[in-house]
């Protein structure tokens, strides 16, 4: 058999999580979804970013999104963790959509495992709901993009690698967090074996997280030498990993952690963090204090530079933030840069053209510059898309009084 610990940390997730403890208000809001595919209604939590202030308008941005298995019991830290990014400029705003579970044990695995026998697994038929119902319905419904991050813990982990190796296209990151590849003998490392010498993994990532079930005097390099069950999980995880670094060729961006403090259960929220933090490692902007401080660096080029390598990586034009490149562009003010702050307000008006603040800013820039005319007609198309109180001041301020 299994391992206490393991069959006790599978029943938990899988039957009495729920039943033992209240779940918390969720940072977000519930949808229930019908499917023909699994022939009843399916619930989902959904979060929209706060900067997009839980708007459904498809003109007010797109949003990658992050699909979560567990979803009750992951959301609230998912959620967390991505605002926490957002703002810290880490990531871009993203939705997430948690997945609840009839059967957990069920729906995340395939076929029967000799220590399950009762229970067969229909995971395929869940991930066909995934792919052909539930993505569909929520990018018609919410404003998302094209590209798709996927989590999951323990099953939900086998589901995760199950879905990189056999339908690679559905989503961009891949997210394992002490993974149940053990299921079924190791099948999935097994599968791995000849589907990562084969396909192609360009643009796609994959992060792994290890949790430490070792007894003491054991380490990772001895662990796969060992038959035992109780490591079972960990050296399914530590083979598969070996087939993933034998296979280079495939372009797979591939990192994984072992996590020597951390348990099956507590890995999942430091997992978390690591994993989203790899995927868009890509994403932040570093300017340095000595390009801020030198007047003839081109902020504005850096800007566009760093924004065109994100899009290719996103597979979607993505800009710079109005309130990103307006911090800066008043920064450059204050210091009496002149050059870069007009650059960046100038790029933000280009980006935002239906946007009042850009306006409103680079007026602010010309009043500030001595150049009334020009202060005048900026602040009266910022007027012109919406009625700001503090624009309009503005303006009476400087036309003559009649």
């Amino acid at each position: 058999m299994k391992s206490i610990s393991l069959l006790f940390a599978l029943f938990l997730f899988s039957f009495g999580a729920s039943a033992q403890r209240s779940s918390p208000p969720i940072l977000g809001f519930e949808e229930t979804i019908p499917s023909a595919i699994l022939g009843l209604k399916r619930s989902v939590l959904i979060h929209l970013p706060v900067s997009n202030g839980g708007d459904k308008k498809k003109d007010t941005g797109r949003y990658p999104v992050i699909y979560l298995l567990d979803g009750p019991d992951n959301f609230n830290s998912v959620v967390s963790i991505v605002e926490h990014l957002e703002e810290s400029g880490l990531c871009p705003p993203m939705m997430v959509v948690g997945i609840a579970h009839e059967d957990r044990l069920r729906e995340l695995t395939t076929g029967v495992d000799k220590e399950f026998p009762g229970s067969v697994g229909t995971g395929e038929k869940f991930m066909s709901f995934v792919g052909k119902e539930l993505i569909p319905y929520i990018d018609a419904t919410y404003p998302t993009t094209t590209y798709r991050t996927f989590i999951g813990h323990s099953v939900g982990g086998l589901t995760v690698v199950n879905t990189l190796l056999h339908q690679p296209s559905l989503f961009n990151a891949y997210v394992s967090l002490d993974g149940a590849l053990w299921w079924r003998e190791h099948q999935v490392v097994r599968e791995a074996q000849m589907l990562l010498l084969t396909q192609q993994y360009k643009g796609k990532a994959l992060f792994m997280a290890l949790a430490n079930r070792l007894e003491r005097g054991v380490d990772t390099v001895s662990v796969l030498k060992d038959t035992g069950s109780t490591t079972d999980l960990l050296r399914s995880n530590l083979r598969f990993i070996q087939e993933v670094k034998k296979n280079k060729a495939n372009n797979l961006l591939f990192k994984h952690k072992f996590y020597e403090n951390d348990d099956h259960a507590s890995v999942r929220l430091i997992g978390e963090y690591d994993a989203l933090r790899f995927a868009f490692g890509f994403y932040q902007l570093k300017i340095y204090d000595s390009e801020l401080q030198n007047p003839d660096f081109d902020l504005k080029s850096l800007l566009t530079k760093h924004y065109q390598d994100v899009s290719e990586r996103m597979g979607y034009a993505v800009r710079p933030s109005e309130n990103q490149v307006n911090s800066l562009a008043y920064a450059m003010l204050r210091a009496k840069q002149l050059k870069k702050s007009k650059a960046l307000f100038e790029l933000n008006v280009a980006n935002y053209p239906n946007s009042a603040n850009t306006y409103d800013s680079i007026g602010d820039f010309y009043l500030e510059t001595g150049n009334k005319a020009k202060a005048i007609e900026f602040f009266k198309k910022a007027l012109q898309l919406a009625e700001i109180p503090e624009t309009r001041n503005k303006v009476n301020a400087l036309l003559p009084v009649k």
